[in-house]
């Protein structure tokens, strides 16, 4: 064996036992990028790898919510390792969604808006999701209805009602994303939440809130007397 395989391969073995002793959770971000990456590349220092790739995004949650397609534009970054990044993104959503499938939304708000963030606060394009609740508030189902551009999104009340029934869904929660960074609602916002809301009224089925989330922060509807 070649003495740099070999020294990359003790190098992959010691960082694997530091992660899996106590503290191991304090890894430095390229460093569990590159466990990540290890999955990708079976051989090889991914060092380099790891520590351009957080270079270029900025930091280790900007490199798990890359699009594929800027993913690709980096050098060594093929299928395998976008595949382990996304996966390891993927992963995430479901675990914190996993939390608000298994009790009452009102009792798991840190959890949902967790997850709000992890799927759409990085995103470069405005999209529109549904949470479809229960009659227990717990999440029925999770949809993303519309994608947009940068500052907006079309969004049509019918569909929206006629979607929450099909799914038997009790109540709904409104949710999309600002790539400005800011969450505060437009005008075309507030008009189109008041349009679904009434949609909705019509065939008993309430609509909770809608939330606004960006990289600064988030908007509830709710919270601002909105709804």
């Amino acid at each position: 064996m070649p003495a740099d395989e070999s020294y990359h391969l003790g190098h992959r073995q010691r960082l694997r036992e530091r992660f899996l002793q106590p503290g191991g959770e304090h890894l430095p971000d390229y460093e569990l990028l590159e466990l990540i990456l290890f999955g990708a590349r079976p051989r090889g220092d991914v060092k380099p790898l790891a520590k351009r790739l957080i270079k270029h995004f900025g930091s280790f949650d900007k490199v798990l919510h890359a699009e594929a397609t800027e993913l690709q534009k980096i050098d060594e970054v093929g299928e395998a390792v976008i595949c382990c990044i996304k996966a390891v993104e993927l992963a995430a959503q479901r675990l914190v969604r996993a939390e608000m499938t298994e009790r009452p939304i009102i009792q798991s708000w840190t959890a949902l808006l967790d997850y709000c963030k992890l799927v759409m606060a990085n995103k470069k394009v405005e999209s529109f999701r549904i949470l479809f609740l229960n009659h227990k508030n717990a999440l029925l189902a999770d949809e993303e209805q519309q994608k947009g551009t940068v500052d907006h999104t079309p969004v049509y009340p019918r569909e929206v009602v006629k979607r929450a029934l099909e799914l038997g869904a009790s109540a709904i929660i409104l949710v999309h994303n600002h790539p400005s960074g800011d969450p505060t609602p437009s005008k075309a916002d507030i008009e189109m939440t008041e349009k679904i809301v009434q949609a909705a009224m019509a065939v008993s089925i309430p609509v909770h809130d809608h939330i606004i989330i960006s990289q600064r922060g988030h908007y509830s509807f709710k919270s601002h007397g909105l709804i």
